[in-house]
């Protein structure tokens, strides 16, 4: 039995309609648009990229200090406010004022090295700092003058246990006498949620 074989009708090829007048504008602004959004966030890069500063510090008080035309305020760390009083068998000291004594010692007239990309509300940089092998952040608090704040909640917990700095005595937080002198300054914790904060605020304020 012999099969015979029929070619298949090909299909006619159809054009696509072509677009409208509104369509094509349509297309360039919205090309137009994402150019431009491009060229925002690529100006607004460098907000993300990290700052460093360096050199002779100027101790403001147990947890902000001065490089050259940067202020720091130094990150994940809390120390009582230069005004702030603690009280220690049975007694009011300066607190405040011992902090600043303790970061001074640390430094040692030594050069110091900050480093972060993220900014508080008063445009201070928050950064991570040393002084020769010195991590400043840490040892600040793991001598007792300063508080975990976001971050060196081991050190804080070994200084609490050891009673040393602040911890010898009692005392209010530094947030919390922060929110109780209207003429302070206004702070939030820092942290890797802050961090991630700062980051979607960077990128939403370009809409």
């Amino acid at each position: 039995m012999s099969r015979s074989w029929s070619p298949r009708p090909r299909r006619r090829y159809y054009p696509p309609p072509p677009r409208s007048l509104w369509r094509k504008l349509l297309d360039y602004a919205l090309t137009i648009i994402l150019l431009g959004l491009l060229i925002l966030l690529a100006a607004r890069l460098d907000r993300f990229e990290t700052r460093k500063a360096e050199g002779a510090a100027i101790v403001n008080d147990g947890d902000s200090l001065t490089l050259g035309t940067e202020r720091i305020r130094m990150r994940g760390i809390d120390a009582p406010e230069y005004q702030q009083i603690c009280s220690r068998d049975g007694a009011d000291y300066a607190c405040g004022r011992l902090a600043r004594q303790a970061l001074v010692r640390l430094i040692s007239g030594n050069p110091v090295t900050c480093s972060g990309w993220q900014r508080d509300r008063y445009g201070r940089l928050l950064g991570d700092c040393k002084a020769g092998d010195t991590d400043l952040n840490q040892a600040q608090v793991q001598a007792g003058w300063a508080v975990a704040f976001g971050d060196f909640e081991t050190e804080e917990a070994v200084a609490k246990a050891a009673k040393v700095g602040i911890w010898a005595g009692t005392f209010a937080e530094p947030q919390d006498w922060r929110d109780s002198h209207h003429s302070a300054p206004v702070e939030r914790k820092h942290g890797t949620l802050a961090s991630f904060g700062d980051a979607v605020r960077e990128l939403v304020r370009f809409w």
